[in-house]
């Protein structure tokens, strides 16, 4: 097994202590507080007192509590109470996507409310310049820019949001650790070329590179409101009322995979990283508890193979775009679907492209962010990372039958 990247292996002990067969526990039923105390109380946490804990939750886009995007607030409470109650020093952190304020997210979220009511820290993980961590023997990547409140901390709590992803099949608390790395870092990791003779996504193997060194020490999975579909901002919530959690975050992830009716050696970041021997994702080596755990299964929908097929008319051409991009696209098509066509008057067929990866597009292609900027003579363009729904209505509604640019 993998030594933990911070060296503090042992501080949150697991019950029993054997990294072959770790223990991952699942509270259901009782709402997200009480679950997630519950869960709690079967880990031996007192080895936190005086220790900094760090709890990452999912808090990366501007979202109301319930919607399945962000961390339950209750979570983070329950969290909180109960790391403060043995002794520990407790501050949540996050970098969200790029072009969304952490405090604002962690506003709209209610998290921000229930940490101040207990006096903790709220941390805007990106007001610091950033912290170069080497990535040894990475395979993708060689180094990170990590926010340099990870590395301020003695233990780092994951908290993510049981949710599928369109990337990366789910986000869960491997991945959530993405939010560590500093403002528009993360989006490098989506613009990265094939690897030769490698079929995975360099995006998925670089994730499986990034759990080297930025491994939480305890993992808590909220699947209060779950996301199945979109994910992970536009697609549907899914209440589960679950709660996972564990030391091992593979081991905690492949249980919630299963939860979500899926394997986790299908999820290629876990894949990868489980063959390096950064952790266990082989359920019959997983101590699970409760014994009726399986009766909790409810499967997720996956995201659809091809954003088009929802969308009759309109081509969506996407390449090495970020999943920032592919929800404000999603979201703008859920909202103005039908009145798109009413700007290009006997237009049956609209194109729209996003992403880096395109040599190039067709004419009159509607041209969505920063990133394929250099294509944006080619029909209409609209700026922004990610730009807004409201801003690319906009742009269209401001180009008289769609002739601009083109």
């Amino acid at each position: 097994m993998d030594k933990n990247p911070f060296n503090i292996k042992q501080i949150i002990k697991q019950i029993p202590d054997a990294p072959e067969n770790p223990k991952i526990h699942i509270a259901t039923g009782n709402g997200a507080y009480k679950n997630t105390r519950d869960i709690l109380s079967d880990l031996d946490i007192t080895l936190t007192n005086g220790k900094r804990v760090l709890l990452k939750p999912n808090t990366g886009r501007i979202a109301a509590p319930g919607s399945g995007v962000n961390t339950d607030p209750q979570v983070i409470a329950a969290a909180i109470d109960a790391f403060m109650e043995a002794g520990a020093i407790v501050s949540v952190g996050e970098s969200p996507i790029t072009g969304v304020n952490a405090i604002e997210a962690f506003e709209a979220s209610g998290i921000a409310s229930v940490v101040r009511d207990r006096g903790c820290m709220l941390l805007d993980m990106d007001s610091r310049r950033a912290v170069k961590v080497a990535v040894k023997n990475g395979v993708a990547i060689k180094s990170l820019k990590v926010c340099p409140d990870v590395l301020d901390h003695d233990i780092i709590v994951s908290i993510p949001v049981m949710k599928m992803h369109m990337h990366t099949g789910v986000t869960l608390s491997v991945k959530n650790m993405k939010g560590c790395l500093w403002k528009r870092s993360k989006v490098d990791l989506h613009m990265l070329p094939p690897i030769k003779g490698i079929d995975d996504l360099p995006l998925n193997i670089a994730i499986a590179d990034m759990s080297k060194v930025l491994r939480p020490h305890l993992s808590i999975i909220d699947g209060t409101v779950g996301m199945e579909g979109m994910g992970p901002s536009a697609g549907r919530a899914k209440k589960l009322d679950v709660i996972v959690a564990g030391v091992d975050p593979f081991a905690a992830d492949a249980v919630a995979c299963s939860l979500m009716g899926l394997k986790a050696q299908d999820v290629p970041h876990l894949r990868i990283a489980a063959e390096r021997g950064y952790g266990i994702i082989d359920i019959s080596k997983i101590d699970i508890s409760p014994e009726s755990w399986r009766d909790l299964i409810s499967p997720f929908e996956p995201p659809p193979d091809n954003l088009s097929i929802n969308f009759p008319g309109i081509t969506i051409l996407d390449k090495q775009s970020c999943s920032a991009c592919q929800s404000t696209l999603l979201m703008f098509l859920k909202r103005y679907e039908k009145h798109i066509f009413d700007y290009f008057p006997g237009q049956k067929d609209i194109t729209i492209a996003i992403g880096k990866g395109h040599k190039s597009v067709p004419r009159g292609t509607i041209c969505i962010g920063n990133c394929i900027a250099k294509h944006k003579k080619r029909g209409i363009y609209v700026s922004g990372c990610p730009p807004v729904s409201s801003q690319i209505i906009k742009i269209i509604r401001g180009v008289p039958n769609g002739k601009k640019n083109r």
